[in-house]
């Protein structure tokens, strides 16, 4: 599932994150790349320690926790803390996959399985030119470039690239999930019946004994579903 969330951040979010990049002590991004994902990376990065990534971090953490949508399409078990990057002109990312397992930072507690990939979009796409987010899946290719806060979700197994940006700075905060429910057709069909029962609610059939049921469904198959 592609999903994009519009307004993930409020404006004055926007503008606190925009600060504190700004005064960013950026590093060559392929401190955390894989070997094959390395081949292709030319970025720069936010380092993890930096005193700016601690607070932005709890900034987009918070944003999320709020967010209702991105609650029901990511199911979220775990969030890998959140990280941030920069391609300045002829920077881009070519095509890759996300590795399958992330160490959390410090090689502090246990490994995450990364199910969804995230991108939160910083910089407004009238800032730069090139940049676009480009996934790869069944139905062909999506690109995504998306208004500063907005946030897209797709399935980490996607192979995706960042084109080469030839103006601005294209500035993104970018993340992985852990998911209660690891398989994306799964998710997928959870989210869309969440979504049904959440329009007849809004219908006033909330009452009905077919509701009832319809929710009873949806709780069961994320019963089976669900790893915890």
């Amino acid at each position: 599932m592609l999903l994009t969330i519009p307004g993930l951040l409020t404006s004055d979010e926007l503008a606190e994150a925009r600060r504190l990049l700004a005064s960013a002590p950026w590093a060559d991004g392929k401190a955390t790349a894989g070997y094959q994902s390395g081949l292709v990376k030319r970025n720069q990065q936010l380092p993890e320690e930096a005193p700016q990534t601690q607070v932005l971090q709890r900034l987009v953490l918070t944003a999320l926790g709020r967010s209702a949508a991105f609650q029901v399409a990511a199911l979220p078990l775990r969030i890998y803390p959140p990280l941030f990057n920069r391609y300045d002109p002829g920077m881009g990312f070519g095509d890759h996959i996300d590795n399958a397992i992330r160490m959390p930072p410090g090689g502090r507690g246990a490994p995450l399985r990364t199910d969804v990939s995230a991108t939160l979009f910083l910089a407004d796409p009238a800032d730069y030119d090139g940049g676009d987010l480009v996934i790869d899946d069944t139905f062909g290719s999506h690109r995504v470039k998306l208004a500063a806060g907005d946030l897209v979700l797709y399935p980490a197994s996607s192979v995706h690239r960042v084109e080469p940006v030839t103006r601005g700075s294209r500035i993104a905060c970018f993340f992985w999930v852990e998911s209660l429910v690891r398989d994306d057709a799964q998710r997928t069909l959870l989210y869309d019946l969440d979504g049904a029962l959440g329009n007849l609610r809004r219908r006033g059939l909330a009452g009905e004994p077919e509701m009832v049921a319809l929710t009873g469904i949806y709780h069961n198959l994320l019963r089976r579903w669900a790893e915890t």
